[in-house]
């Protein structure tokens, strides 16, 4: 009989770093029928920033904001070399990730790699094959998938999802993006930096609807200039394929065609198939419901990490569950804190932001106030370039007179975030972030001006 005292199903971001209890002397087994290491290094985070930073430079070379202000775009020709080129420099970066390169990882850590499904035939009991495998916790670790929207006739066109784009050396003269979301403001920039004629269709009024409006709009003059046409409040009717393309129906009666269609709407997680029924365990919509402690709630010896729990859907965010899931099963009490878990659109200006936002924070009923600049108001704006886009948006707790949020959109933001997000988790007093010197001249004195207008708003009241 094969006992353990872990076992873990995928072995994604979060399973890996839950796997590393076997060094601490637990028997652990990680059970995964597809790339050990998950999707990022692959076909998601790596592969896709590769391609944002090739088509960055491109974007750079050819002048592209310049072009889309005039209303021109390089032509399709002018882009194949580069792509291919971005395309190679893509798989060899996912290459020196390799699957196998994850696995010997695993093994080196003292855990056992079994390729396969599993499912839950009884609790602390899962079957993989032929195999029946016993054990004393179970950790869910099974990500995510992307989304397919019911839409009538679109199995009959041409469609990508994110994952196939990005392991894809095609480059479609003309491309419509489904969705506005982080996903699709990324691969719609990306590909018509390359010269794709793109369309991006969301069915709110703005891109990044959970983020600050005023970031959204930033973001969509950004994408605008980059050769992106954008057009919200759309909803497909129907899809289907003429002269071997794809026609969208609109709900409003017009219609678009193109080579092919980016299903970028969103992820679902992968609870389906596992079993989980025999543990009592019903996912919601979202995923798997878990405590702070990361343990499905209603169980004892059921974790949960990752995409799976719908919490927040991003590698970094895999990592830290998986984190607290190790501490718990070494016996610390270990709690996760959401609060400072940083949001990152790898755009060109990036987006990211952290915590709250304003409407959110007041729905949540803080006595919440907000502050902001502009990007052009910092020296290192002025040294880069006049056409440099950006801001940041601080909000406020008055009472606790602390940050609850920030949202920005400029030249490396995701680095210069962390500011923010340190200063969310730590609860760091106004006042001191306020006193705070930057280095000059940096993106980060960026923070100065909202700082020190809450600080004595706040403190004058």
């Amino acid at each position: 009989m094969e006992r353990f005292d872990v076992l873990v199903l995928g072995a994604g971001s979060a399973g890996e770093i839950v796997a590393s209890v076997a060094e601490s002397g637990k028997s652990v087994a990680v059970i995964e029928g597809h790339r050990v290491g998950g999707e990022c290094p692959f076909v998601a985070c790596m592969p896709s920033k590769s391609m944002l930073r090739s088509a960055q430079v491109r974007g750079l070379f050819v002048g592209v904001h310049t072009l889309g202000a005039a209303g021109a775009q390089p032509t399709l020709d002018a882009g194949t070399v580069a792509y291919a080129a971005a395309t190679k420099r893509r798989d060899a970066i996912a290459e020196r990730r390799r699957d196998d390169g994850h696995a010997e990882a695993l093994r080196k850590s003292g855990g056992i790699l079994i390729r396969g499904w599993g499912m839950v035939s009884a609790p602390g009991v899962v079957t993989v094959g032929d195999r029946t495998l016993h054990l004393t916790d179970l950790v869910i670790t099974t990500g995510s998938s992307p989304e397919r929207l019911p839409i009538e006739g679109l199995d009959s066109i041409p469609t990508w999802t994110s994952d196939e784009a990005l392991s894809t050396a095609e480059l479609p003269a003309s491309l419509i993006v489904l969705g506005g979301g982080a996903v699709g403001c990324e691969l719609a920039q990306m590909y018509a930096r390359f010269g794709t004629a793109v369309t991006l269709l969301e069915t709110g009024s703005r891109l990044l609807k959970q983020e600050e409006p005023a970031i959204s709009e930033i973001l969509a003059d950004v994408l605008s200039m980059s050769g992106v046409a954008l057009r919200f409040n759309e909803e497909v009717s129907r899809a289907e394929r003429v002269n071997n393309r794809a026609m969208l129906h609109l709900k409003g009666g017009d219609h678009l065609t193109a080579e092919r269609v980016l299903l970028a709407t969103g992820r679902l997680p992968h609870v389906n198939g596992l079993g989980l029924e025999k543990l009592g365990i019903e996912p919601n919509e979202r995923g798997l419901d878990t405590d702070e402690h990361c343990r499905v709630r209603g169980q004892g010896h059921v974790w949960a990490a990752g995409d799976v729990t719908g919490i927040a859907p991003y590698t970094h965010a895999a990592t830290y569950q998986g984190r607290i899931v190790a501490a718990n099963l070494l016996g610390r009490d270990a709690v996760a804190d959401y609060r400072a878990i940083p949001r990152a659109v790898y755009t060109d200006p990036n987006v990211a932001s952290v915590g709250l936002s304003l409407e959110a924070a007041r729905d949540r009923g803080y006595d919440a106030a907000s502050a902001s600049a502009d990007i052009k108001q910092t020296a290192r704006a002025s040294i880069e370039g006049d056409d440099v886009a950006g801001k940041l948006v601080l909000i406020a707790d008055r009472r606790r007179r602390i940050l609850l949020g920030a949202a920005a959109i400029g030249p490396h933001a995701a680095e210069w975030l962390g500011e923010a997000a340190l200063a969310i988790r730590a609860e760091v007093p106004l006042e001191i972030l306020a006193d705070l010197v930057h280095p000059f001249p940096t993106f980060s004195e960026i923070y100065e001006g909202p700082l020190r207008n809450l600080t004595a708003s706040l403190f004058a009241d």
